[in-house]
Formats: structure tokens, sequence, C-alpha cells
């Protein structure tokens, strides 16, 4: 095709996208950008950022005639939006992308695009996390927050700008609520963003599915080009996803958009792209996922498997490396209230993990398995009425020499069960809230579900306690769940 010497960035893309054979969703798939944008790019009513312009130059293969089509546009253009700094800090994000996916616990990525259009250098960039696991009932999520609130430490928050760590600082530190400033520097240098620089920042987080709810929400704060989010759920789980949007002036309505399904092996993959979305403007995308029960004729019936069952329920699954590696014992009596708050959320994982299955030997659970890096478990005796086992700081002090063999299952792993020896008899030491010591002794089938989870709070799954040349069975061929341990 016939095109003017000095061609615009729109007329040239879409020039090389017609070289080189490719329909405007062939090049969204490339570019990983929605085929909308490219129209808007093609139509001139978006200009796009010089990270996608070069990403572009280089997947049709244009010779930097791209990249220099967009520079001449980028000099010429007379948007406001771009040669004005708007109000505030002087940040324009040009991409705004939110990925979240769900393997039991969610796992959030963001990456920003930014563009400092002010006067002044940016020194930093505001990070809010909010989670609410019951949004229609806010006394029932207010006390599940307090019992069991919100931590960095879970959080693992990591950030870049480019390839360099970026510093952060806590603006605030609430139950629920959590606000951070990203900041342009770490502990080898400074990288502030100076006016008409770009620069793009990325941050993770995760969240137990005990703590986060059904939606995901994006607040515009700060003049936007474009914002994409991506879901990701098993697709097992058989995912629903809808949305809605709410601003200064309007109340929920649904997205003008629906969000867009596809399938990448086993994963239900939603996304969802607006542009020049309004200031203020509140998106959230809501799911739902397949119950762990479904009622039919005869009673609850499982449809997920027992492993995933478990993971809806907030209970890390195989994998995850805090399973691996020793958990962190508590300074007593001087963390006592946080000894608490970590009993607290094992007993509420106790209570969801029960509607799911008939404990007839008991059962256990450990704080890693909620994703909690502490020393701390409970177990569960199997007689009625009996009070709760909890070790803190727990180890084991004694082992009788007299040993047997019987199957176990695993919370992290509950699709199979194992053979596993171990000793008729342990004495444990463990430690009070109040910092006093005690040494219990456990026998027989208390003795293994108690030796079970002192394991897990030194990182050993009882895979790794199994004879050589064993191997778990599918829990399709164990017998005997529901019925307890039996001893000579």
């Amino acid at each position: 095709m016939d095109r003017e010497e000095g061609a615009s960035f729109a007329a040239e893309l879409k020039h090389w996208r017609n070289v080189r054979g490719l329909s405007m969703a062939g090049l969204a798939q490339r570019l990983n950008i929605d085929p909308s944008y490219v129209s808007h790019l093609e139509s001139g009513r978006e200009h796009g950022s010089s990270q996608l312009a070069r990403r572009a130059d280089v997947e049709l293969d244009a010779g930097g005639a791209l990249w220099q089509a967009w520079q001449r546009t980028d000099a010429s253009s007379q948007a406001p939006e771009l040669s004005e700094p708007p109000s505030g800090s002087g940040l324009l994000v040009l991409e705004d992308d939110a990925a979240l996916r769900y393997d039991g616990r969610f796992h959030l990525s963001m990456r920003r695009l930014l563009r400092n259009t002010g006067t002044d250098p940016v020194t930093r960039y505001l990070v809010r996390i909010a989670v609410d696991r019951y949004p229609s009932e806010p006394e029932r999520s207010n006390a599940l927050y307090r019992r069991n609130p919100l931590t960095w430490e879970e959080l693992q928050l990591t950030a870049h700008c480019g390839d360099e760590p970026m510093g952060w600082t806590v603006k605030h530190d609430r139950d629920a609520f959590k606000e951070v400033w990203l900041q342009f520097q770490n502990p080898r240098s400074r990288f502030p963003l100076y006016p008409g620089q770009e620069a793009e920042i990325a941050y993770s987080y995760s969240v137990g599915a005990e703590k986060w709810g059904p939606w995901f929400q994006r607040a515009v704060r700060l003049p936007t080009r474009r914002l994409a989010v991506e879901l990701t759920f098993p697709r097992d789980l058989e995912p629903s996803v809808w949305g809605t949007e709410t601003s200064m002036s309007a109340d929920f309505a649904p997205l003008r958009t629906p969000p867009r399904r596809t399938e990448r092996g086993e994963q239900s993959v939603f996304s969802w792209t607006t542009l020049d979305p309004p200031l203020h403007a509140r998106f959230r995308l809501e799911w739902r996922l397949k119950n762990a029960v479904d009622e039919k004729e005869n009673g609850p019936v499982s449809t997920l498997s027992a492993s995933q069952a478990m993971a809806n329920a907030g209970i890390v699954q195989d994998g995850d490396p805090i399973l691996a590696r020793p958990a962190r014992p508590f300074d007593l009596p001087g963390e006592a209230d946080e000894a608490k708050q970590v009993v607290s959320a094992l007993m509420d994982a106790v209570a969801r993990v029960r509607q799911l299955h008939t404990f007839g030997k008991g059962m256990g659970i450990a704080a890693p398995q909620l994703g909690i890096d502490r020393s701390a478990a409970v177990v569960i005796p199997p007689d009625a009425g009996a009070d709760p086992i909890v070790l803190l700081n727990a180890a084991v002090a004694e082992s009788a020499e007299d040993e047997d063999e019987q199957y176990e299952g695993c919370l992290s792993y509950f699709d199979v069960r194992g053979l596993v020896p171990r000793p008729l008899s342990i004495v444990v030491e463990h430690k009070d809230a109040d910092g006093s010591t005690h040494l219990t002794r456990f026998t027989h089938g208390l003795s293994r579900l108690v030796h079970h989870e002192v394991d897990h709070l030194a990182g050993v799954l009882y895979r790794e306690r199994m004879r050589a040349g064993m191997e778990p069975i599918p829990v399709e061929e164990y017998r005997g769940t529901g019925q307890r341990w039996t001893y000579g």
C-alpha cells in the first residue's frame, strides 16, 4: 500500500500489519493486548506507549520504522493529557495490567507503565491492598480480621522498577487494609522518574483463600490510558465471572463489555480491558466457583477432588515452599497475642475443613498449611467433646522404640493416603502463650496425630517418613475413611 513520507504511527502500524498478513486479532495476540486497542491505535484515537511501539516494531520486523513513527507522533501530539501535567502527582498511567491467579491461594501481579507528565521528579508510588472475605456481611468480615489480621509476612510483597528492586515504607497497617509507598530507590541506588520519562513498575503479593473474598476491584486514582484485568482459575472449578462499575455520579452498573473467557490447558482465563477510564471510577470483577459439595438426592456429594476441596477451604497445597521449611517459633510471652491470633485462625480452618470430610481418627492442622510461617498447630482428638490440643513451638523430645504402620492423610495432598511408620509413644516439648514449657506424652492414635503436626512445623511431610520404595495410594483405594486406627 502507498503511504506518505513521515507517516504517523497509526498509518505505519496498519501498513506493517498488512505487510505481515496479520489481522487485528493476530497482532493483538502477539502484543498481548486487546484487539479493540489495535483498532484504536490504527485509527489514531490512541497513541500507545513507547514500550508498546518498540514491541510492535520487533513483532512486525519493521526495521525501526514503527519506533521512529511513534517518536514523530509523540513529539507532535497535542493531546492535553500528554502535554499538560494532570492534576495531582503529575503521573500518567499509560498501561495498568492486573493479574489474579487462584491455586488454593490468590496470587496478585500488578504492572504499571508510568509517564511523568509533571515538572518535578517522582520518587514514590502509592499501593493499596484491601481484603473482604464476606463483602455482604461486614460484621462477619470485621470479626474474621480481628481474630486473624492480614500480615505483611504472609503477603510477601515484592516490587521492581525495571530490573531494580524497589524499597517500600508503610503508610497504613490495618487488619484488612494496607497502604505502602513504593520507593524509586533501594540500598544500592536511586532512580527517580524525571519529567518526560517513562518507567515500568511491577509488584506482587499473595493472600490465602481464608482471607480473600470472591471479588477483585480496580480503582482509577490517576489518569489512565488503558486498564486491563486478567483472572485465572482451575477449569475444573467451573468458574463464572461478571463485573460491575461505579463512579462519583453513578451507583453499581454492569460493565459495559463482558469479561472475555479463554481456555489455557487446565486453566480458565477471564480478561477485561477498558480505555481511558474516568478518574475515581471503580471496576469490580466477581466470580463464583463450583461448590465443594453439591446437594444431591442422597445428601452432600463431593464434586471436586479431595485436594481441590481443601484448597478451596484455604489449605496450602503440596508444592508450596512454606510446607518444606521449619516454621518460625514464637518469642513467648512477648508474642502471646500473635500466637493466640494464629491459633484462632487454625480453629476457624478446622471448622471449614470438618464440613468437607468425616475425620473418624481425629485431625490436625499446622499454621504453615494456612500460609502462616509460625510454629503453631492444633490437634482435634477423635473423642467427642475432647478439648483441642494446642501446640506452640513444639518439638519431639522423646520417641518410643516400638513402632507401627498406619495409613495417614494430609490436608495438603488429600487425594492420597500413605502407610507411615511412627512410634507408639512420643513426648513433646511445647509452650503455652504465657511462655511456660510443658512436656506431654501422647500414645497410639494421638501420638500419630501429634507427630504428624509437629513434623509440619519442622517442614517434614509424611511422604518423607514412608519406607523406601513405598508410595501413597489414591484415596479411592483406601478403605479406612472415617474409621479409627487399630492397635493390638
